[in-house]
């Protein structure tokens, strides 16, 4: 009886297999598949997992890999047998690689032929592709599978593990019906169509572009394209082919895509939707691109990995007058704004977001502490700064890990980001606090350039924008800001680099006198402290 009334991840292609089997589902480099045959490749696919390797329902399976069709045939095929899937940035070697892999307990690894050297001794590890004996191999014959349990809508189906950018990963327990939830949302909230002609060129590990994008474009029976990697030549091809017209991207990639050669010479006119989000949008990029492509519909996509990730959405008639929001919560999503102690603040202050939705995670596997701090008072508690507005629209000001206790007052580090993307000189901008013995944390700006500016530049540039109390105190210029697969910048790593070392390293600028003090630990923040809302603070994504 579970499957007669249970929606699973599997089940969203199956559905759409039964209603168009003859359309093309993916594409990807030579080869292609209709809703039919990769319903059928699945099937295939989850028999070899269970027969071959001896996997029964909630075996872990991790997937290291790059980008490709069978990538997501493994994912569907671990639903369809009811394993749990457990997606691994590629980019991890040495411990980080180790940590997930045995912190999820994973039974098998599939990967690729130039990752499986990567992969710890000990762990079992099979060729997703290009290899003897790879699971693409087998999908050549196709082979009926009957799962020995059928999964219901509150089994696991994925560790969605969380980026790690300020702790250790935590894998975020995904429940079928929890994701189930979010491509409905995701369907509603971002205008998805069955004739839309998505590109997903985002790695597929990350939350954002497998369970916003791909899987709701496969419920709605899209024809999706997956490429390797965001490479904007081969974008731009797809484009003006008629093969592309809607993509989604961090702005990393936008701002890769604006400033290409090809950008103001390519026919992009049949690109039809924009889609942004994974980290911070500076308002003056989306005024550039909107400037370039002034019909492009663009969509605002915030949220998180334990909420599926979609949690609100900026539309693209929603922008005008509010480029700095990310928008309304979407179809499953209730979200409020709290204090310190739970309790729900006025409109237009700044605190906590809370959510309750169906999509959420059931709690980080193995880890009750954790699951408990997040899960408290009936709500999930998302680390994320914000204010709201009479009209329902969320503004994210900062995550609370990240506001900078400057001298005993709060400051937002995405509002003086946002202030140095006007500067023409600024490429990319990241701002934390480091540790200083007058002021606790000095505001410190941490620039990539493409064009010439001094350290005072910038910092009279900020101060023209902002009270003086939040302009920065440092800046200091590197070639290239840290980030993870999906375009988060690691702050983290800037913090930690930079007060260890007390002072810029060979390709920084020299910082400024104020910068000099001893350090001093982020916990001696005066609890009195008070928050300065941002007049204008940059949208921030964290799907």
């Amino acid at each position: 009886m579970t499957g007669v009334r249970s929606s699973t991840v599997d089940g969203v292609l199956a559905r759409s297999a039964r209603r168009t089997p003859g359309r093309t589902a993916v594409r990807y480099a030579e080869r292609s598949w209709t809703y039919a045959a990769l319903d059928e490749a699945v099937s295939t696919a989850a028999a070899v997992l269970t027969e071959a390797h001896g996997l029964r329902p909630g075996d872990r399976v991790a997937s290291y890999a790059h980008n490709s069709d069978v990538y997501l045939i493994a994912y569907l095929a671990c639903a369809r047998a009811g394993l749990i899937h457990v997606p691994v940035n590629q980019n991890l070697t040495g411990e980080d690689l180790a940590y997930i892999l045995g912190q999820s307990g994973s039974a098998l690894v599939l990967t690729d032929p130039g990752l499986a050297p990567r992969v710890p001794a000990g762990h079992t590890v099979r060729a997703l592709r290009d290899a003897p004996d790879s699971l693409l191999d087998e999908l050549a014959t196709p082979r009926p599978f009957t799962p020995e349990r059928e999964p219901g809508a509150d089994d696991l189906v994925q560790l969605l593990y969380t980026s790690g950018t300020t702790a250790q990963p935590k894998g975020a327990m995904m429940t079928h019906g929890a994701l189930v939830h979010e491509y409905v949302s995701a369907v509603a909230a971002l205008d998805l169509r069955a004739t839309d002609r998505p590109v997903h060129s985002l790695p597929l590990y990350h939350s954002a572009q497998m369970h916003v994008f791909l899987l709701p474009y496969l419920a709605v029976g899209a024809e999706n394209t997956i490429l390797d990697a965001p490479d904007a030549v081969r974008i731009f091809d797809l484009v003006e082919a008629g093969r592309a017209d809607s993509l989604f991207a961090p702005p990393t990639v936008w701002i890769g895509l604006a400033n290409h050669p090809e950008f103001a010479t390519r026919d992009l006119g049949s690109l039809r939707k924009a889609y942004y989000g994974a980290s911070i949008m500076p308002v003056p990029v989306l005024e550039r691109l909107r400037e370039r492509l002034p019909e492009l519909a663009f969509y605002n996509c915030f949220g998180q990995s334990e909420i599926g990730p979609l949690a609100t959405v900026l539309g693209p008639d929603e922008h005008e007058g509010r480029m700095d929001s990310c928008g309304r919560p979407v179809l499953f999503v209730e979200a409020k704004v709290v204090d310190e102690d739970g309790t729900e603040v006025p409109d237009g202050t700044a605190g906590e977001v809370v959510y309750r939705s169906p999509q959420l995670c059931r709690g980080y596997w193995d880890k009750p502490e954790e699951s408990a701090e997040a899960f408290r008072d009936g709500w999930f508690h998302s680390g994320d700064l914000a204010v709201r507005d009479p009209e329902g629209y969320f503004t994210v000001v900062d995550r609370v890990k990240d506001v900078i206790n400057s001298g005993g007052v709060l400051v937002a580090s995405r509002q003086v980001e946002d202030a140095l993307y006007t500067h023409p000189a600024v490429a990319e901008a990241a701002v934390v606090g480091l540790p200083d013995e007058r002021w606790i944390e000095a505001v410190t700006a941490i620039v990539v350039l493409r064009g010439e500016a001094s350290e005072s530049d910038l910092i009279e540039h900020a101060r023209d924008a902002l009270a003086h109390f939040k302009a920065p105190k440092r800046v200091l210029f590197v070639g290239e800001l840290p980030r993870n697969a999906s375009g988060k910048i690691l702050k983290r790593e800037l913090r930690d680099r930079f007060s260890a070392s007390g002072t810029a390293t060979s390709d920084t600028a020299t910082s400024g006198p104020e910068a000099s003090g001893t350090a001093t630990s982020r916990a001696a923040a005066s609890g009195t402290a008070k928050v300065h809302e941002p007049a204008a603070p940059a949208p921030g994504t964290r799907s």
